[in-house]
């Protein structure tokens, strides 16, 4: 852990919190600016850039180039191109990004133009996360989402004309309304346009959301616990029919093109983050921004004030040890069991495979040798030295929240 805590980011997050209107669902920090302005037209985002800017500007470098670069939100294709530019390059002269950088961006449909993409590639842009979300104009709606049906075809062959081939589309299973053939649907829609990356989430009715207000999980208009859990199945069953690999509980993608930004987050590396309510773990310190637009102004200026220093906490390592166990089984590999001995002692080591002992008589995850071969679990009293222990697929991801609080508990 010790190494992990040492090591220098190399990735970067930026928070663009405008949308057009805010999603049903949503509990980001977003500021909603409705449906005319954007760019240069839009004084509050104009505002943002620049302070986002010095943001950057003041946060020091610690020697290594950007490998990943994310702009999330939001909706960052509310972005002119010059403002996305100005970010990058200002991003490149504070800390450098390499030739072969991994740089993505959230998009969702209706909000961009063939030449704004265009322009967004010639920045530096060659990933993009295309919020779907659904191809039922019903569903969409129920959502609260800005775009439909059409307007994902219209993004798509934008996306294909510039010539973007590193693209992902993002969908919900669990809205209002949803039926299993609608989900059945939409997902046999994705594959058929055939992207390199899929993410595939259950909906969450988060506390002070419309959908928390209108609604209760499990309860109808929303599908209920078992109709989402057979809709998480025929994710998987479809999506790796198709020849998708299911790397992480929520995601799936095509050899080689897993999204290598968010396996900074999935492994529990160090990555700045910059923008209202973004995270950033640097230097064995995680702190979070201000998710409201005054605060975040203010939070900038107390920066600047102290040259860069933030006033936080250096992160346990035991808790860096516990966000490692519980990020790292999300993957498809899981936990490297020969890395775990040589972190963790004997009794802390038993005490976690108690807590697993009950999954693994149901089959819900599994250890392998190095070559890959199963390891027999139920009858063992301890973990093995080496090999791999991973959740299965679909059901040990299906009840990974379930597993992950028994760690939890365990290691208490």
């Amino acid at each position: 852990m010790e190494g992990k805590r040492a090591e220098i980011p190399t990735s970067a997050y930026l928070h663009i919190p405008f949308c057009r209107r805010r999603c049903y669902y949503c509990d980001f920090p977003v500021f909603v600016v409705g449906d005319r302005q954007q760019g240069e037209n839009s004084r509050p985002i104009v505002e943002y850039v620049a302070l986002l800017q010095e943001e950057i500007n003041t946060t020091p470098s610690l020697g290594q180039p950007l490998t990943t670069v994310f702009f999330g939100g939001g909706t960052p294709s509310l972005l002119s191109v010059e403002q996305l530019d100005r970010i990058l390059t200002v991003l490149d002269r504070r800390f450098g990004i390499a030739k072969d950088a991994e740089i993505s961006i959230e998009m969702d449909p209706g909000t961009f133009e063939r030449q704004q993409l265009a322009g967004y590639r010639a920045a530096g842009i060659n990933r993009v996360s295309l919020g779907v979300q659904a191809f039922q104009d019903e569903l969409l709606a129920a959502s609260g989402r800005s775009h439909n049906s059409a307007d994902i075809l219209t993004a798509l062959e934008s996306i294909r004309q510039v010539g973007i081939t590193n693209f992902s589309l993002d969908l919900i299973s669990g809205l209002p309304h949803q039926t299993l053939a609608q989900w059945q649907h939409s997902l046999e829609a994705a594959v058929a346009i055939a992207p390199v990356h899929i993410s595939s989430y259950d909906l969450i009715v988060e506390p002070k959301t419309p959908f928390a207000r209108y609604y209760q999980p499990g309860v109808a208009p929303l599908p209920s616990d078992d109709l989402t859990a057979e809709m998480y199945r025929l994710a998987s069953q479809i999506l790796s029919d198709a020849g998708y690999q299911h790397y992480e509980v929520s995601n799936y993608a095509l050899a080689g093109y897993e999204c290598l930004h968010n396996q900074v987050y999935w492994e529990n590396r160090p990555y700045y983050g910059f923008g209202m309510g973004a995270a950033s773990y640097v230097g064995g310190k995680r702190f979070t921004r201000p998710r409201k637009t005054r605060e975040y102004y203010a939070w900038v200026e107390r920066l600047k004030a102290n040259g860069g220093a933030i006033d936080c906490a250096e992160t346990p390592a035991s808790e860096v040890m516990l966000e490692s166990l519980m990020l790292g089984l999300r993957l498809a590999r899981g936990w490297n069991l020969a890395t775990l001995s040589a972190q963790l002692d004997r009794e802390t080591r038993d005490r976690i495979w108690t807590s697993l002992q009950p999954y693994a008589r149901a089959g819900w995850l599994q250890v392998v040798s190095e070559t890959g071969a199963p390891i027999t679990l139920p009858s063992r009293t301890a973990l093995p030295p080496s090999g791999w222990l991973r959740l299965t697929d679909p059901e040990g991801f299906l009840f990974s929240n379930t597993i992950l609080a028994s760690v939890f508990s365990a290691l208490e």
